[in-house]
This record gives structure tokens, sequence and C-alpha cells, in this order.
């Protein structure tokens, strides 16, 4: 449950378990432009700073990913599945596209924990090592 959302530390069960994060399976929440502030005038104009428009979430997890030993990343994989635990099969299936994008070799890793093959995972976006 999202504490900030209609107001800080809301806990009355406002909006029960709907999902309150973005970017989400649900598509919900999703930024409505037509709601954006207007641009001001600096040296030109400006606006606020898309996030999304920098797709470099990988490097930074496969970096650390690698910096691990094996054993290491072995306790990754198990505390990973076991963290997923009943989540739907879309999930796990997208979560192991994401780390598919860090690192093959991690993206293999989990896949390995929950029991799936990484062959039979269809990342939305493939990363450059499966193209």
């Amino acid at each position: 449950m999202s504490y900030h959302r209609d107001g800080k530390m809301r806990v009355d069960g406002n909006l029960s378990g709907t999902t309150s994060f973005n970017p989400n399976s649900s598509g919900l929440w999703d930024n409505q432009p037509e709601f954006a502030e207007p641009s001001l005038p600096v040296e030109g104009e400006a606006a606020h700073y898309d996030h999304y428009a920098d797709d470099d979430h990988w490097e930074q997890p496969g970096n650390l990913f690698r910096l691990m030993t094996p054993a290491q990343q072995q306790v990754l994989f198990e505390n990973t599945a076991r963290a997923m635990g009943d989540a739907q099969q879309h999930i796990k299936e997208r979560h192991i596209a994401n780390c598919l994008r860090a690192d093959p070799a991690y993206g293999a890793g989990v896949a390995r924990a929950l029991g799936l093959k990484v062959e039979d995972i269809v990342p939305r976006q493939p990363p450059a090592a499966l193209k």
C-alpha cells in the first residue's frame, strides 16, 4: 500500500489492493500528459525531465551481478525465486526478461531457480545478447 496515494501516510485502505506503482502490468497510473504542468520559459522552453527517455536501467544491476562470486550469484537466484513465491507466471517472465537485459547469466540463473526455461522467455525489448 502506498503511503502517498491521496496524502501522506494514509492507512485507511484507500483503493485497497489496487496497484500503486508505475510501470506495472495492469497499465495503471500511467503518465497523463493532459495534466502536465505547462512548460516555463528559461532559455527556450523547459518541461519536466523525462526519466523514461533514458532506457538504460540495466547497466548498473548487470555490473553489480558481475562483481558477485558464483556463490553469491547462486544465493541471489535462490532468494529471488523464494521472494517471487506465488507471483503470476507473466510477472516471473517479466522479471527474468529484466534480468536478461542486465546480464544473460543473471536471467538464466533466475529462470533456473524458478524452474523455467530461459528459452521460453520473450523479453519485451530483447537485450543485445539475445538479438
